[in-house]
């Protein structure tokens, strides 16, 4: 097997930065919609730990899985490539002229993180605004003493 001109990709063992991206983003929607990965993988035919290595952009999601998905989830298909930084977009050969450097360096998107998104979750959860309101303005407070130099 040929070894990839971009040192990542099928047959490297490193995901391509593309791969980690749409991955990240079918976490997020699955994470937002309250689904695990066993329920995801029984709805689209796949094992659990196959969702997994989706998620983490081990093995590629093919066009019609990610069709299948965007059905599933109520979203557009670019949604899984909504959001992808220059350096991800720049690593491809046709943005880089055929001669990518290798993968970009990665700085996690905080709102792919479990956390983020379950703490939105719970946010909706709340039925009166009001109380949400006040949640918000709270941790707004919070997080700008927290950025305050002493």
């Amino acid at each position: 097997m040929a070894k990839s001109k971009l040192g990542y990709g099928h047959g490297t063992g490193i995901p391509s930065p593309v791969d980690v991206h749409v991955g990240a983003r079918l976490r997020r929607r699955r994470t937002l919609l309250g689904m695990n990965q066993t329920k995801l993988g029984d709805a689209i035919g796949v094992t659990f730990q196959q969702v997994q290595k989706y998620e983490s952009g081990a093995n590629r999601i093919s066009a019609s899985r990610l069709f299948d998905l965007s059905r599933m989830f109520e979203v557009p298909v670019e949604y899984f490539f909504d959001d992808m930084p220059t350096a991800v977009a720049a690593s491809t050969p046709t943005q880089g002229g055929g001669k990518a450097k290798g993968p970009p360096s990665y700085e996690p998107n905080p709102m792919a993180k479990r956390e983020t998104l379950q703490l939105v979750r719970a946010y909706y959860k709340i039925r009166d605004p009001q109380v949400r309101r006040r949640l918000y303005e709270l941790t707004r407070a919070i997080g700008a003493g927290a950025n305050r130099s002493d």
